[in-house]
């Protein structure tokens, strides 16, 4: 129980800490701490995604800093690339899954590592049609893998939506809440057909741990450099994704 508790707090005080990043760390700590089996750590990191997300995702709403018509180009492509993700799991095996994974914590290092928050379009032009294929594609590593995807949803957001990054951020935690849900609903039947089930009560503390953390690291943030801390953490994300990597890789090998 215990490592449940740390693992949900590191979780929600990087999120809290960095505004993003932390729901990549919900696999790793389902597998490696709490002894999930990698499908069902994956659909359980999608519900705690949902709700550490959506209760992120208020204060935004509330202060007005969500653009619900971004919400709705990006998110139901999302959604429905989310519900589609969830569905191709169950032709892959856990392991390949975890190795798609490391990849994923790899890409969202090298985002880190980039020191420049990208600038909103400054001609006006918003790129719809990218943003709901950004949405699509997205989704589907979501339902993959169990990430929320926020280090790729924000650039999106402001590059080809032309939000500005307040607005983003926000808009963001929406988008992930609702296409997690959706691949979280197709991850039970999945798990059904598999044998397996969803331990909701493990959801719901990692959830509220999660939130709590968040809030802490909100706090704590203020006082801290955040391009030191994208650094620190990009360099971890890069550590922990190549030893995923190896032992899945070895594992699908041999």
């Amino acid at each position: 129980m215990y490592s449940v508790w740390l693992g949900a707090l590191a979780v929600g005080l990087v999120l809290g800490l960095l505004g993003s990043g932390g729901s990549i760390l919900t696999v790793p700590v389902l597998v490696y701490l709490v002894g999930e089996p990698n499908k069902l750590a994956i659909a359980e990191s999608l519900g705690i995604v949902t709700l550490i997300s959506l209760v992120g995702a208020m204060p935004f709403a509330y202060r007005g800093q969500v653009d619900w018509r971004s919400v709705g180009l990006f998110g139901a492509p999302g959604m429905a690339g989310a519900y589609l993700g969830a569905y191709l799991s169950k032709f892959m095996p856990g392991t390949l899954q975890l190795a798609i994974f490391a990849a994923v914590m790899l890409l969202a290092a090298m985002m880190m590592f980039r020191r420049t928050v990208p600038g909103s379009r400054e001609d006006g032009v918003r790129a719809y049609w990218k943003v709901m294929l950004d949405g699509l594609g997205v989704g589907v590593l979501t339902g993959l893998v169990g990430v929320g995807g926020g280090f790729l949803i924000v650039p999106a957001l402001v590059l080809l939506g032309g939000l500005p990054m307040h607005l983003a951020i926000g808009t963001s935690l929406f988008i992930i809440s609702i296409k997690s849900i959706s691949g979280f609903v197709k991850y039970i039947d999945v798990l059904g057909e598999a044998g397996l089930s969803i331990h909701w009560d493990l959801v719901l503390i990692f959830s509220l741990i999660g939130i709590v953390g968040s809030f802490v690291g909100g706090r704590i943030g203020a006082y801290v450099p955040q391009a030191r801390l994208k650094r620190g953490f990009a360099v971890f994300l890069v550590l922990m994704g190549l030893i995923i990597l190896g032992q899945n890789v070895a594992a699908m090998l041999g």
